[in-house]
């Protein structure tokens, strides 16, 4: 396709229908020669600065492209073709008309009636007439180029929910005195997209920061680790890259099987693409692993980014092996803003994983702490990732649900019949709706659900209630600010103030929604006015556990218990013993690091200090993914009816890799960037590996590392050359067996260079 003819003159299109006007006599005696269309120009650069889509690597007219460039475009707004005609029209004999259809997948029906087909006659001068349709095309001018052909430049508006699909193009023209009428087809489908500039698309954003963040950003930043310490990691999205919009057209078509009438429905979408992220269901993208175990594919641990799995998935059309929350948000993160959905990615920290929507977390312990794993299928995660979606809620009859909702691809429970989450609206969840469409009670256990400890006391015996947490689900749930690396806080979207009047209306609203006869057994057991933790009488003894949130791994560390009598007279006798656990982040177990036994008697007013030393053997295992821990401690006090429990989770920090720039970035100039970090661990480093990405258009880099002694220095420099100009954002990532998951980023801007050339693509040069 060609970009605009160079020497071309214009003539307004006013200008030029006078001027028909004018040869309206010679017309009249001497008829037209036939109108021939030599090409189409989908007028690339005009296009995609309108449509904010220029950086779509469809859309790049770099010579050394294997491929032709295709139009990307959004819809509910007019987007630019040019025809070179053979002479300018004829008002009186020459008729034009196009077809736009969506191109077919194998045996889809496509239709007028199914919104899939449309037929439009060009608009001109005196036959611009308004039409009950969100269609239209209009002649905007035409201009006579150096060749001596006309070029006829047509605004084409598409409806505000079109079918966000591929579509073909094809101009008919039947010019007076000719048989039969020439057409001529767009050589290459272009791409509908959803439309957040478009008020009458359902997806619309109104804040222009907010759809720059949401759509437009091809890099972002997911939260990690647990309630008491976390950190954000990097996350490529790379919605722009070679096949990732061809493969979200893909999944969405010819796997989730949705046909084309409802590809423009922005609920239906959503929910289709939660379902397809996962593999659980013998068709999707990412395959789920959890056990440690990663040796026949990539450690989750391991992406910096969703390309990769993406464009490997669309090459082979198998699963790719392997992932976890953040790896299926990151991905499906990916597929909605190629679409054009504004999508964001969310941790909620501490998330519960109610297995029986139950609403309720219940945990049952032995007499001597242990968890009895086997009793309950429920789990606490560190955290989850999922994402929220902004759209319009036209299906529940009320705008009152329109916002943000939340969808998920980690395959936790089903929704009918498959391994899906949502959309949900976020209000709804906030208000305990559990019965609003769709899975709004899971993601209510998820940030709001009461967790419940009972003692376990052997067969015929009563469960004994030892303790309540109706407020330690659900924290700092968590979001990339827009326009700055750093955390915005939407807990209080998702519920209200803890252990407030409202929060306790929400719960009681929320159990008595709900279907389970769990739900309903808990709602008669406890009163819903008293939702603090159980009282006990004469609690003369305080409990305190301390834990260094600061040390890393590679180190010792201890867990320290404090055990002070508050009584002024009386002393007590204390029993009680320490676990460590080491966990995966959903609370899985991995191994008991320890398990402590202590007794000790504290006299009046006094203090006694249970001291549990972690040495760096206990607890670390080569290949392990995150150090992660879970402390429990209880214990009983003579003489008295109370127990103590405690669980927390505990975590050890990491490195950071360290990004330094030499130089000043330009527009397609190499730049040198070096990588530095530390090895905290008492062991050397072996067969380790960098894995560098940068936004834009460009190609991710891996460089080997062969050896870092211990608490020695790494450092490897390398080569990007940026090829958009303005904020640019860049992350390394380090991986190996002994070490993994340990990342820097850097934010730069690139600014214009006087010197140009022809090359787009970004390179990487270790």
């Amino acid at each position: 396709m060609d970009s605009n003819s160079s020497g071309a003159h214009t003539l307004p299109f006013a200008f030029w229908q006078h001027d028909q006007n004018d040869l309206e006599n010679e017309i009249d005696h001497e008829p037209s020669a036939e109108l021939t269309i030599e090409r189409i120009d989908t007028c690339l650069e005009e296009n995609g600065l309108n449509h904010r889509t220029e950086k779509f690597e469809l859309m790049s007219t770099s010579n050394a492209k294997a491929k032709p460039s295709q139009l990307v475009v959004r819809r509910g707004e007019e987007f630019l073709v040019k025809m070179i005609c053979s002479r300018p029209v004829n008002l009186k004999t020459d008729a034009i008309s196009l077809v736009l259809a969506v191109d077919p997948i194998a045996s889809e029906w496509i239709s007028h009636g199914h919104g899939t087909v449309v037929y439009l006659i060009l608009q001109t001068g005196d036959n611009n007439e308004e039409e009950d349709s969100d269609w239209s095309a209009k002649l905007r001018s035409m201009q006579v180029n150096e060749d001596g052909l006309t070029e006829l430049l047509v605004a084409i508006r598409t409806s505000p929910n079109a079918s966000v699909s591929r579509w073909t193009l094809t101009i008919n023209v039947k010019s007076e005195g000719v048989e039969e009428s020439n057409s001529y087809q767009l050589d290459q489908p272009f791409y509908l997209l959803f439309n957040a500039w478009c008020e009458e698309d359902p997806v619309y954003l109104e804040d222009e920061d907010q759809r720059r963040e949401y759509v437009l950003e091809d890099m972002t930043m997911i939260w990690k680790g647990n309630e008491r310490s976390f950190y954000p990691r990097k996350w490529k999205l790379g919605q722009y890259e070679e096949n990732i919009l061809d493969c979200a057209l893909w999944l969405l078509g010819d796997v989730a099987r949705l046909s084309a009438t409802y590809r423009g429905n922005p609920v239906k979408v959503c929910r289709a693409l939660s379902g397809v992220v996962n593999s659980n269901d013998n068709y999707g993208v990412v395959t789920g692993n959890w056990s440690g175990s990663y040796g026949d594919g990539t450690a989750p641990t391991a992406w910096t980014g969703s390309v990769k799995i993406l464009q490997e998935y669309y090459r082979t059309e198998s699963p790719v092996r392997y992932g976890q929350c953040w790896v299926f948000a990151g991905v499906l993160a990916t597929l909605c803003r190629a679409l054009g959905l504004p999508c964001r990615i969310v941790t909620n920290f501490s998330s519960a994983h109610d297995t029986e929507a139950s609403l309720t977390v219940d945990v049952y312990l032995d007499e001597e702490g242990n968890v009895k794993r086997n009793f309950s299928r429920d789990s606490i995660w560190n955290y989850h990732v999922w994402n929220e979606v902004w759209l319009k809620r036209p299906d529940l009859g009320t705008a009152a649900y329109d916002g943000w909702q939340v969808i998920d691809g980690t395959p936790q429970e089903f929704s009918d019949g498959t391994y899906k989450l949502g959309p949900a609206p976020v209000v709804a969840v906030r208000k305990g709706l559990v019965n609003v469409l769709y899975d709004c009670d899971f993601v209510f256990a998820e940030v709001n659900a009461d967790k419940v400890f009972w003692r376990y006391r052997g067969p015929g015996r009563a469960l004994k209630l030892i303790q309540k947490d109706t407020a330690g689900i659900g924290q700092f749930i968590s979001t990339k600010a827009i326009g700055v690396d750093e955390r915005e806080d939407i807990t209080a979207s998702y519920k209200c103030g803890e252990q407030s009047s409202e929060a306790k209306l929400t719960m009681l609203r929320a159990l008595k929604l709900g279907q389970s006869c769990l739900t309903k057994h808990y709602l008669k057991q406890v009163k819903i006015e008293d939702r603090s933790s159980i009282k006990h009488e004469g609690r003369d003894v305080e409990f305190e556990l301390e834990l260094n949130d600061r040390a890393l791994v590679g180190e010792a560390f201890n867990i320290v218990l404090r055990v002070r009598n508050v009584s002024p007279d009386e002393p007590h006798t204390v029993s009680g013993r320490i676990h460590l656990n080491h966990i995966l982040y959903t609370g899985k177990n991995i191994k008991t690091i320890t398990s402590h036994p202590f007794t000790v008697a504290v006299e009046p007013s006094g203090e006694e200090v249970i001291e549990v030393p972690v040495a760096f053997d206990d607890y670390y295992e080569p290949g392990m993914d995150e150090a992660i821990f879970k402390v429990t401690s209880f214990a009983t006090i003579e003489g008295a009816d109370y127990e103590y429990f405690s669980q927390e989770d505990y975590s050890l920090r990491k490195p950071d890799v360290q990004l330094e720039l030499s130089g000043t970035p330009l527009l397609r100039s190499s730049l040198k960037v070096k990588a530095t970090f530390y090895n905290p661990l008492p062991i050397p480093i072996t067969a380790g590996s960098f894995q560098i990405e940068c936004s834009g258009l460009c190609k991710s880099l891996t460089i080997p590392i062969e050896f870092v002694d211990a608490r020695d220095k790494c450092e490897v420099t390398f080569l990007i050359r940026p090829s958009f100009k303005g904020s640019t954002q860049l992350s390394a990532k380090f991986q190996s067996n002994e070490l993994s998951d340990i990342e820097g980023s850097l934010n730069f801007e690139v600014e214009e260079r006087e010197e140009n050339n022809t090359l787009h693509e970004v390179l990487f040069f270790s």
